[in-house]
C-alpha cells in the first residue's frame, strides 16, 4: 500500500520542475538573449533549460555566459535564483496567510521534514522570518556592493549589486560579469561582502533565528544543532583558508599581495560550500587544492539552509561514527549530548546515497564525454560541483554535449531537491512488519 508521503514528495518535485521549464521558456524569448562573442545565434533550448535549472537549483554552472543575457534575461535568472533559494517551504507557507487558504497538515509535515526536519514549525512565523531576514540581509549586501561597484566603474552598478547580493545569499554563484569575480580579486571589500552573504545563506534560517533569539534573551544558549553547524562552519573555513594559503601562495595567488592572498584563500575556502563564485580560475589551482575544493563542495552547508552538499551536520555525524564506538543502546556520546542510532544511521545512509549518486553521475559523464579525452578528475570535479549545487568549474561544463548537459541537469536537480525526496518512491511502500531470524556476515 502506498503512503501519502510519496504523493507529497512528487508534489514538491513537480514544483521545481514546473519552475525550471517556465524559466527556460522565458529565457528562450527573443528579448532575453543578446549574444556574446562566439555565440551570436539565438540561444539553444538546451542552454536555456540548463541555465534555468542551474538558477532554480542555485548552482551557478553555466553553458553560456550570463553576461550574454539582456537585462530582462538576467532579471529572469535573478528571479529564478530567489525562488529556488527561498524554496517551496516559504512559498507554500504563504498560502496560509491568504484569507481562506488551507494546507493539509499531512502536506505541511512533509514540507517540514523535507527542509527543516526536527524543528518546531509554524508556517506563518517561518515565512515572516524567512522574508524578513532575506530582505534585510540581501538589502544590506546590495548596499555595500553598490558602493564598491560604483567606485570600480561597473556598468549598471545598482542592478549588479542586487543581482550579486541575491546570488551570493542564495549560494547561487551566478555573476553578470563575464570573468565572474576575477576582476575583483584585489578588492577585499567585494570579496568580504560576498563571503559574509555566502556564510549567512549557508548556515540556514534555523541557526540565524537561534542566534537572534539568544541576542534578544529568549534563549540562554544556542541549540546543540546550531553549535554543531557554527562549529563545523568555522572549522572548515579556517582549515580551508590555511590550506589554500599554504598551497597557493606561490601558485595561483603568486601575483597578489599578502592581504589579497589571505583574502583569496579565505574566499576559496568559503565559496565551495556552496556558492560557486571564483576569484581565480579554478583550473589554475594546484592538484591538492582541487581535491580540497572537491571535499568542501561535497560537504556543503547546513540543513534547512540554501546550501547543497551532504551538509555539515551529516559530515560531523559520519566523522563521529568513524572515530567513536556506540554504547550498548547504539548511541554515541559527543559534547555532552547523545546521538541516537537513528541519527547516525540516517547520516551514514545519506552519505552513501550521495556517494552512489556521484558515482552514477561521474560514470555517466565519463561514458558520454570520455571519448573526447576529457580527464576523469575534471569529470569528478564537475559532478561534485553539480551535486553540491556549487557552480565551480574547470571549464568542462560549457563544452558538454547535449547528453552531458542533461546528466548535469539531473545531478543539480538531485542535489537541490535532496536525496530524501529522491528516495521517496522507494519509501512510498510500507515496510513488512514481520521479523526474521538474525543473519550474521563477516565484515572487513
Amino acid at each position: 500500500m502506498k503512503s501519502h508521503q510519496a504523493s507529497d514528495a512528487y508534489y514538491l518535485l513537480t514544483f521545481f520542475v514546473v519552475v525550471i521549464f517556465l524559466g527556460s521558456w522565458a529565457l528562450c524569448l527573443p528579448n532575453a538573449w543578446m549574444g556574446v562573442p562566439g555565440y551570436q545565434r539565438p540561444i539553444a533550448y538546451i542552454d536555456a533549460l540548463f541555465t534555468a535549472a542551474s538558477a532554480v537549483c542555485v548552482t551557478g554552472l553555466i553553458t553560456v555566459d550570463t553576461a550574454g543575457f539582456s537585462l530582462f534575461g538576467q532579471t529572469v535568472i535573478m528571479a529564478l535564483i530567489q525562488v529556488g533559494g527561498l524554496g517551496i517551504i516559504s512559498f507554500t507557507s504563504i498560502l496560509l496567510t491568504i484569507p481562506g487558504g488551507r494546507l493539509p497538515l499531512r502536506r505541511l509535515r512533509t514540507i517540514q521534514s523535507f527542509y527543516v526536519d526536527g524543528v518546531e514549525f509554524d508556517p506563518k512565523k517561518i515565512v515572516r522570518s524567512i522574508v524578513f531576514f532575506t530582505l534585510l540581509i540581501e538589502s544590506a549586501g546590495a548596499g555595500l556592493l553598490y558602493m564598491e561597484f560604483k567606485n570600480s566603474g561597473v556598468s549598471r552598478p545598482a542592478f549588479a549589486a542586487v543581482f550579486h547580493s541575491i546570488s551570493a545569499f542564495c549560494n547561487a554563484g551566478f555573476s553578470v560579469f563575464s570573468p565572474g569575480l576575477r576582476d575583483h580579486a584585489e578588492n577585499a571589500a567585494v570579496l568580504g561582502t560576498i563571503s559574509v552573504l555566502i556564510v549567512l545563506g549557508g548556515i540556514g534560517f534555523i541557526v540565524i533565528q537561534d542566534i537572534e533569539r539568544c541576542f534578544r534573551g529568549k534563549r540562554r544558549k544556542l541549540s546543540y544543532h546550531s553549535r554543531v553547524v557554527l562549529g563545523m562552519t568555522a572549522f572548515l573555513i579556517i582549515f580551508g583558508a590555511i590550506a589554500f594559503w599554504l598551497l597557493e601562495r606561490n601558485g595561483a595567488y603568486g601575483d597578489l599581495g599578502l592581504l589579497d592572498t589571505v583574502m583569496n584563500a579565505l574566499f576559496q575556502s568559503i565559496t565551495p560550500r556552496t556558492a560557486g563564485f571564483d576569484s581565480v580560475l579554478q583550473s589554475s589551482l594546484s592538484q591538492p587544492s582541487k581535491v580540497l575544493t572537491i571535499l568542501l563542495m561535497f560537504i556543503g552547508g547546513a540543513p534547512g539552509s540554501i546550501a547543497g552538499g551532504i551538509k555539515v551536520t551529516t559530515a560531523f555525524v559520519v566523522a563521529i561514527v568513524m572515530l567513536r564506538r556506540p554504547n550498548a543502546r547504539g548511541d554515541i556520546a559527543m559534547f555532552r549530548r547523545s546521538l541516537s542510532s537513528k541519527t547516525t544511521n540516517d547520516a551514514v545512509v545519506y552519505f552513501l546515497k550521495a556517494a552512489a549518486l556521484l558515482m552514477l553521475s561521474a560514470g555517466a559523464l565519463s561514458l558520454i564525454e570520455g571519448l573526447r579525452g576529457v580527464d576523469f578528475s575534471v569529470i569528478v570535479f564537475e559532478s561534485v560541483s553539480a551535486f553540491g549545487t556549487v557552480g565551480l568549474s574547470l571549464g568542462l561544463t560549457p563544452e558538454l554535449s547535449a547528453a552531458g548537459k542533461l546528466v548535469i541537469i539531473g545531478t543539480m536537480f538531485a542535489g537541490r531537491v535532496g536525496l530524501i525526496a529522491i528516495a521517496f518512491p522507494g519509501a512510498g511502500w510500507r515496510t513488512n512488519a514481520m521479523s526474521y531470524p538474525q543473519g550474521n556476515i563477516l565484515l572487513g
